[in-house]
């Protein structure tokens, strides 16, 4: 499985990642869901987290059900949600695998010391209960 992401796309990830460090960040990735999986931009979310925000991060409902409403009047699809893992390694961890949907990507971008390190993509399997690696095809 693979998902195209436009390099400034993922620059626009990894500086809200340094910004929001030693907090998590989180935004939307918005594009076509049909193969091949491109995104075509991201838009930053608010981390609603009210505790552990170092390592939980929350998008606000109404903000998911705005955007989602937006990207489909514009004929693109909400294929995505963005993270950043500050000084951990850019891999779901438990919590990630608990509120998880199997129709979205996950990015995660590792935050170490404050400089953007590692950006990995991954699907949710729900019939085994993991998560499949995606490969990042850079455009």
């Amino acid at each position: 499985m693979t998902i195209e992401i436009p390099n400034a796309v993922l620059q626009a990830i990894q500086d809200h990642a340094r910004e929001a460090y030693p907090e998590e960040c989180c935004g939307f990735l918005i594009g076509h869901s049909s193969a091949p999986r491109r995104v075509m931009e991201s838009r930053r979310a608010r981390n609603v987290a009210t505790e552990n925000r170092p390592r939980r991060y929350t998008v606000d409902p109404l903000e998911l059900l705005r955007v989602d409403d937006d990207v489909r009047k514009k004929n693109l699809d909400l294929i995505g949600i963005y993270h950043s893992h500050p000084d951990h390694p850019a891999a779901p961890s438990e919590y990630d695998r608990s509120r998880a949907a199997s129709w979205l990507s996950y990015v995660i971008a590792s935050v170490v010391e404050g400089h953007p390190k590692d950006v990995t993509a991954w699907q949710f399997d729900e019939a085994t209960g993991s998560f499949r690696p995606e490969e990042i095809v850079r455009g």
